[in-house]
């Protein structure tokens, strides 16, 4: 038995050493094959293939077909590439990497992208690439980056394009907002050259500043095409559920996974974004992580410009905050609608974009301020519903009178509470400060009432479901303590302070062990939801990052 595992062991040994020869002699391994005849090598297989990924030259020339690096970002020793000479890395994404180049026969300077780690490609990523080639080299428009050629050379499928010297937009407006006409002007031109790309069946999927290129002369150029699709009759789409793109640029549909929903109307959001955070440098949702910036996007609004910076004027905060429309159909038709709209402010003439009606107004701020609203909305209603009671006479007017001032402080707390999130100052002090004193409020408002008898006791429950609007565990396991905390006060009140309170309904003590029960309940429950979130937001990106998802 134990000479034949010993010669099994030897087999494995041998195909393993077969298996690195390939990959450091520059060639492809049939990884599939070998899986099939030793399934038990998979781990190991995925170890070596990383650590050929990484594994830094042997000294000398490397060779394309040795490893992706083939110079180090900026300056570099030129490497030879078939028909180019690279130069040196200039930009790298998900999926490719982009090398300045001299094209020998034509002595030109180009741009050449090829796959990441090539050899480890899979069939996807080389489908993928190949339609990025063929969207972009169908396209002929002055602001869209051209290509020259797609081929392969040592196993790297490779493009060829146009050469833009400058930077990217997201570089150049790094340094802050740009002024008013500057930003209008290339948003205009982008949104031409956009239109362009939807005119010939293509959405583009992912606009957003880092591939938009601004040569020297202040010409933008749209460029990277990894994710378009094709939206003529008859295409087929991208699966229901598939989210492709950059959060913070995403249109709502595209977030939501709604292939059949994304269109031009998706881009047209995308350029507004870019607009957005052209005027006050930030896009419209950038939160702590790629899901919560997703998270933002499906259910929030976008601030208004101006309530961010005086100077943004009014045109361009009405143009931007149409393209922002959650409805695809309340945005411009077409993105050439867009650049008129934003050519007639560059003239001062009257625009097509409308400033929203008091609804529309009332409506954007709820999905702004979904924790406040939803607060505010509750204790109107609850103040509605007391003050017919009291009209009726089936209260004192002491009761009424210290109620309405609990809710009028509760209204107050919670509006002073929110301004301090919103201007970022001790979120986290400001975000407990404020379960604490809901909690507080509450028992007040029982300790008035008729305490555990009260049906305002279901106030409770909707307390935990209302934290979990910060997408964060500790806060809902937090708010649902101080509930339990409050409701044992209430317990104490209804045995031993006020003890009259039990004829008032039934006072088995099992009662109260059911509703702690069922806290305990909800708290579970939205945990486990905001958790699952949370998980979600950690596999898709670290904190900070951008992401494409």
């Amino acid at each position: 038995m134990t000479d034949q595992a010993g010669a099994q062991d030897e087999r494995l040994a041998e195909v393993l050493d077969a298996y690195v020869a390939r990959l450091q002699a520059g060639q492809r391994p049939d990884r599939e094959a070998v899986l099939r005849d030793h399934p038990e090598l998979g781990s190991l297989l995925d170890c070596l293939e990383a650590l050929e990924r990484f594994a830094p030259p042997s000294g000398g020339m490397v060779h394309p077909s040795e490893t992706v690096d083939l110079v180090p970002q900026g300056a570099g020793s030129p490497c030879d590439f078939g028909a180019y000479v690279l130069l040196e890395e200039i930009g790298r994404g998900g999926m490719g990497v982009v090398y300045k180049a001299r094209q020998r026969g034509l002595d030109r300077i180009v741009a050449v992208k090829m796959i990441l780690a090539c050899h480890l490609a899979s069939a996807e990523h080389v489908r993928r690439f190949q339609e990025e080639a063929r969207a972009a080299a169908a396209l002929r428009h002055p602001n869209i980056v051209h290509i020259h050629e797609v081929g392969q050379c040592h196993g790297h499928h490779y493009f060829a394009m146009e050469y833009i010297e400058g930077q990217n937009l997201a570089e150049r407006a790094a340094g802050g907002a740009l002024d008013a006409q500057t930003a209008a002007r290339l948003v205009a031109k982008v949104a031409c050259a956009v239109d362009h790309l939807h005119r010939q069946g293509y959405i583009h999927r992912d606009i957003k500043p880092s591939n938009i290129l601004v040569d020297a002369d202040g010409e933008p150029y749209v460029t990277d095409f990894g994710l378009a699709k094709v939206f003529l009759p008859g295409t087929e789409a991208t699966a229901t559920g598939a989210i492709v793109g950059t959060p913070s640029y995403m249109a709502p549909e595209q977030a939501a996974g709604q292939s059949a929903e994304v269109g031009p109307a998706s881009d047209v959001y995308s350029l507004g974004a870019i607009l957005y955070e052209l005027l006050i440098g930030q896009p419209p949702f950038r939160q702590e992580t790629p899901l919560d910036t997703l998270l933002a996007v499906l259910g929030g609004e976008p601030k208004p410009l101006r309530q961010i910076d005086r100077r943004v004027p009014q045109g361009l905060e009405l143009i931007a905050m149409k393209c922002l429309a959650r409805a695809p159909s309340q945005r411009y038709a077409s993105a050439a609608a867009l650049a008129d709209d934003l050519e007639r402010f560059l003239r001062h003439e009257e625009l097509e974009a409308r400033p929203p009606h008091l609804v529309q107004r009332v409506y954007r701020w709820f999905r702004r301020e979904p924790a406040l609203a939803a607060r505010l909305a509750t204790l109107f209603s609850f103040s509605t519903v007391e003050a017919v009671v009291y009209a009726l006479g089936r209260v004192d007017s002491a009761f009424h009178r210290t109620v309405s001032i609990l809710v009028v402080t509760w209204a107050v707390t919670a509006l002073g509470l929110q301004q301090f999130l919103k201007r970022g100052r001790w979120p986290f002090v400001a975000r407990y400060l404020w379960g604490t004193l809901d909690s507080a409020l509450l028992l007040a408002v029982l300790l008035v009432a008729d305490g555990a008898a009260s049906s305002l006791v279901v106030g409770y429950p909707l307390l935990i479901v209302a934290s979990s609007l910060w997408y964060r565990v500790r806060f809902v396991w937090f708010t649902s303590a101080l509930s339990l905390v409050s409701y044992g006060v209430l317990v104490w009140d209804f045995y031993v302070r006020r003890p009259e309170l039990q004829a008032r309904c039934y006072s088995g003590f099992e009662r109260h062990v059911v509703f702690v029960l069922a806290l305990l309940a909800f708290a579970g429950v939205t945990a486990h939801l905001v958790d699952r979130l949370r998980s979600l937001s950690t596999y898709y990106g670290p904190k900070g990052q951008e992401g494409r998802w």
